[in-house]
């Protein structure tokens, strides 16, 4: 498997695999206050489903979020359905009071 690639700066970024040249898998994120990142975005390609790689992405990214004290609100339906199921993410879920 291909390495998980994180790029961006400190108002958007993601996490991302390649295979050669050819973007196989994405997620990606952006800043929407100081306290927390939105993730709006996951893509997989067809050959790499039901292999875990979208969760990897995610991982990846909430460690990046823990590292830096930022908590994430989830957008895509698939990080969304990921957070209901998993109660080891309820910490860094950014709920809006």
């Amino acid at each position: 498997m291909n390495e998980i690639v994180q790029t961006g700066n400190a108002e958007k970024g993601a996490a991302r695999i390649h295979r050669n040249e050819e973007l196989i898998a994405e997620m990606t994120w952006f800043k929407a206050g100081d306290d927390h990142i939105v993730i709006d975005h996951t893509m997989v390609d067809e050959s790499l489903k039901g292999q875990g790689i979208g969760r990897k992405l995610l991982d990846s990214i909430v460690a990046m979020a823990r590292e830096e004290n930022l908590r994430i609100r989830p957008e895509c339906p698939f990080v969304v359905a990921v957070f209901n199921k998993t109660p080891e993410l309820q910490d860094i879920l950014f709920r809006q009071d």
